[in-house]
């Protein structure tokens, strides 16, 4: 059973290698998530009348109103450079609505893209059609600076005591694929960081986005730091985010797809990943 989970955690560990740069960990880490040897087809957008993207007000770094009112944010700079990557600056629009009030937006040709978070499963796939991902969210251990652990990690976890938010999908994970730790589950993050900073804890597994935000902040008073990582599971974590279209546009969404992979090969996404995510959680 150990080598079992030893082999999944090196599958998980493999498929996060693949999202790094290549070449020397240099910190921050930048994910990257396009096959550079794959050219995918210019589209012609021409005929196209207009580009509305569709987005929301309240989910900060990605869509917030700055200090000044304006719409801002990693979406909103990001749907700015795929307009401008397909030459459709002056056809393209960004509109915040409320978020219960965006599939009925698109649904009724008052938008053409949603780029808001909205999770690629099966079911959402029977209304949109998606992009490919452009971010993914990789579980993360954290633990005291002084006592952070480097892959391989594994063996080194064992009878560790490890906090996880009870009932998530990062405790499954955590169960599943490193089954020699004791597990400590908690019901907020407040607690679980606050045993961590106190030593009543060893490790902490979750969110890397959500810990990076902590581990930049004054709350977490420099005490720790990434451990191991970034493990990848999509059947625990979900598919990383992508863009709606209607699903009778799939040629958007393939559009869509070649404005990113351009995005990311010209080193633009990575401009706007570190300027919103300066503790990268990759």
């Amino acid at each position: 059973m150990a080598f079992q989970w030893r082999f999944q955690v090196l599958a998980v560990a493999l498929i996060a290698a693949l999202a790094w740069i290549p070449g020397a960990r240099a910190e921050p880490q930048v994910p990257v998530l396009w096959d550079a040897k794959e050219r995918l087809p210019k589209p012609d957008l021409s005929a196209l009348p207009r580009l509305r993207f569709l987005t929301t007000t309240d989910f900060p770094p990605f869509n917030f109103l700055d200090g000044a009112g304006k719409l801002s944010g990693f979406h909103i700079d990001l749907a700015r450079a795929i307009c401008a990557e397909l030459g459709i600056v002056d056809k393209c629009q960004i509109q915040a609505l409320p978020w219960a009030e965006l599939q009925g937006a698109i649904g009724k040709g008052e938008g053409e893209a949603i780029i808001a978070g909205i999770a690629a499963t099966p079911q959402s796939r029977q209304t949109y059609a998606f992009s490919r991902a452009y971010l993914q969210f990789p579980a993360r251990f954290i633990m005291p600076k002084n006592k952070a652990l480097a892959e391989p990690i594994f063996d080194k976890l064992h009878g560790k005591r490890v906090g996880v938010i009870s009932g998530s999908a990062h405790e499954r994970m955590l169960r599943d694929y490193f089954g020699t730790v004791q597990v400590v589950p908690f019901d907020k993050p407040e607690a679980l960081y606050g045993d961590l900073k106190a030593g009543k804890i060893d490790a902490a597994f979750g969110d890397g986005m959500r810990f990076a935000f902590w581990l930049g902040g004054s709350h977490a008073a420099g005490c720790c730091r990434f451990a191991g990582g970034p493990y990848l599971a999509p059947e625990y974590l979900g598919t990383g985010m992508a863009i709606a279209t209607r699903a009778d546009n799939p040629a958007l969404a393939a559009a869509l797809d070649y404005a990113l992979q351009e995005i990311s090969m010209k080193g633009t996404f990575a401009e706007f990943y570190l300027r919103y995510f300066p503790v990268s959680f990759f």
